[in-house]
């Protein structure tokens, strides 16, 4: 049905802005995904994901525990319509549901923050498997609870008096690092799976049409006369 849905949506859009799906999706992927948690600043928050729109991150999954993760429209740009974000609000330990969640679906957790053992950026290997990068609060970082379920750490080299870089400065050189990496691996299947790409571009015609689900509705319906 996704199939026939997405051909009859196609008519509502101009054939630019179709190309356009059919030419960013190819650069879509969900090997790399990213976790923020409790992000409190709009300006940092919407910058993020600008950021993983731009390098081709798909999925975005929010925890919150004492902050609710708020969106600066102009700093986003629009990001977030064409991602997918997946908050976690609900529980005491959101960020323990949502790392359970994500090790579930085969990601290793990647901490971003100065521990013993930890790895270089340009040293992180991304054959070993899929990766969620977790980036914590702009003052305290990730909290004890990511950090005793991380599997890995990574950290950008700094030669600075500088402790840390601001968390939008952090995720854009990590993610530009990485999924550069990841696009010249060729030992590595990135990109998404045609039923993905088309849940994706489904998605995405959705929200362009403004009376898609009106016109949704009637496609059911004459598929269901005939």
């Amino acid at each position: 049905m996704n199939t026939d849905l997405i051909e009859y949506l196609s008519d509502f859009v101009t054939p630019e802005r179709l190309q356009l799906f059919n030419n960013v999706i190819e650069n879509r992927t969900r090997y790399l995904t990213v976790a923020l948690e409790d992000i409190f600043q709009p300006q940092n928050a919407s910058a993020v994901l600008r950021t993983c729109d731009c390098f081709g991150i798909q999925n975005v999954h929010i925890i919150e525990n004492r902050n609710k993760f708020s969106v600066d429209r102009e700093v986003a740009m629009g990001a977030s319509k064409w991602l997918n974000l997946h908050k976690y609000n609900e529980n005491e330990q959101n960020s323990l549901v949502a790392i359970h969640e994500l090790k579930k679906q085969g990601y290793r957790i990647v901490a971003t923050t100065p521990h013993e053992g930890d790895t270089k950026l340009e040293e992180f290997d991304l054959s070993k498997g899929k990766a969620a990068i977790v980036f914590g609060t702009e003052l305290t970082g990730i909290t004890d609870i990511i950090k005793e379920e991380a599997d890995e750490f990574v950290k950008i080299p700094m030669y600075g008096f500088t402790e840390s870089f601001n968390i939008s400065v952090s995720a854009a050189i990590t993610m530009h690092h990485l999924t550069h990496q990841l696009r010249f691996h060729s030992g590595i299947e990135w990109m998404l799976s045609e039923k993905e790409k088309q849940e994706v571009k489904l998605e995405w015609l959705r929200r362009t049409i403004k009376s898609s689900k009106l016109l949704e509705k009637r496609f059911i319906k004459n598929r269901e006369t005939k």
